[in-house]
């Protein structure tokens, strides 16, 4: 069962401005990535299901969240169906994040009380997204869809819509200001925040900075708009 309440969610996605989105087969390496990611001041992180036996890594990085990094809240990302959804809620996953919309996992994740947030590429699955009971619909590919100037666009007949922006976002002052003076009510990010070369020479200090020049700059561009 959850640790979280979905409102204790959505919270945090509104407050923190960002989802660090990350995958590794290896337990050891998912605990360095969270605790990096704690270390900067960041409570709430997306472990995505893009591996064979990506569930038992998650499995064990909520177990261990729960004990070294409390207020920590971990969801299941890349879930397509609600097999897969049912599988990551069961072993605690606080909100589910999926490229696509998909209506079964929706009612799966209203059953549970627990936040999906699905991927949206149009209007339309925006709209049929909140009808579903999404509170936030996550902008996915953003960067290929038309960038900060689509959640804009977006924005102006759906006002009081909430996104989750991921694809094409980057730890710098200059980009997150396009995206969140667009609209984004939060971004994700992935390989832009654990770069290869960081992973690598296991750079940890080093993701720990980025979450920190983005969750300061967050705050500083949310202060001016």
């Amino acid at each position: 069962m959850a640790r979280f309440s979905k409102w204790d969610v959505t919270d945090a996605i509104r407050e923190t401005g960002l989802v660090p989105v990350f995958y590794h087969p290896q337990k050891e390496t998912a605990e360095n990535a969270v605790k990096a990611c704690y270390r900067a001041g960041v409570r709430i992180f997306e472990f995505t299901n893009r591996g064979d036996f990506a569930h038992e890594v998650f499995e064990h990085l909520e177990r261990f969240m729960e004990q070294e990094c409390p207020g920590m809240i971990l969801g299941a990302g890349s879930v397509t169906d609600p097999a897969t959804a049912a599988l990551f809620v069961q072993m605690g996953a606080a909100f589910i994040v999926g490229p696509n919309f998909n209506p079964e996992v929706a009612r799966l994740c209203n059953r549970r009380l627990i936040p999906y947030i699905p991927g949206c590429a149009t209007a339309t699955e925006v709209g049929n997204a909140q009808e579903a009971g999404c509170e936030i619909c996550k902008i996915f590919p953003a960067s290929e869809i038309g960038g900060p100037s689509f959640i804009k666009s977006l924005k102006a007949p759906m006002p009081r819509s909430l996104f989750l922006v991921t694809g094409g976002v980057e730890p710098r002052e200059e980009n997150l200001r396009e995206w969140f003076k667009a609209g984004a009510t939060c971004v994700g990010m992935g390989s832009a925040l654990f770069t290869k070369e960081l992973l690598i020479a296991n750079d940890w200090s080093g993701i720990t900075r980025l979450c920190k020049i983005s969750l300061e700059a967050i705050a500083g561009i949310r202060s001016t708009i």
